[in-house]
């Protein structure tokens, strides 16, 4: 028996994962979306390809994501794949690496993740400044 994936759960995961509120990718789809109808975009079986390449876009999740995410699989999959005294690694490794290399790594995604950020808090001024304008 083949479970179906269910595409508006996805959608409804996926957005709720990101901390998206249903208006604020309703406003990102454009004039004909709401809230309601985004509710009822995640009540859907199946959603048209179209529409998941616009959701993909806003979101920045691939479309594939929608299409196959299983969240049931996931589960059965961790849970049968680690036990009670499960171990992850060998406990009796040794570990070589370099800590400067690692503090610089790590400083590196630093930066990386501020520059992100602050491209997002422009984006989102620029929301903000045409939803004052209207």
């Amino acid at each position: 028996m083949e479970q179906k994936i269910h595409q508006g759960r996805n959608v409804k995961r996926f957005r709720e994962m990101l901390n998206i509120k249903q208006e604020a990718l309703a406003y990102d789809l454009g004039e004909d979306w709401n809230q309601k109808k985004i509710s009822m975009l995640e009540q859907k079986d199946v959603i048209e390809e179209n529409l998941l390449k616009q959701i993909s876009a806003v979101l920045k999740i691939p479309v594939e994501a929608f299409q196959n995410f299983d969240e049931e699989q996931a589960i059965n999959i961790i849970s049968n794949t680690f036990g009670d005294n499960a171990c992850i690694g060998n406990p009796n490794s040794t570990f070589n690496f370099n800590p400067i290399e690692e503090l610089k790594k790590l400083h590196d995604e630093k930066i990386a993740l501020y520059e992100r950020m602050l491209k997002e808090k422009e984006e989102m001024m620029v929301r903000l400044e045409k939803l004052i304008g209207k």
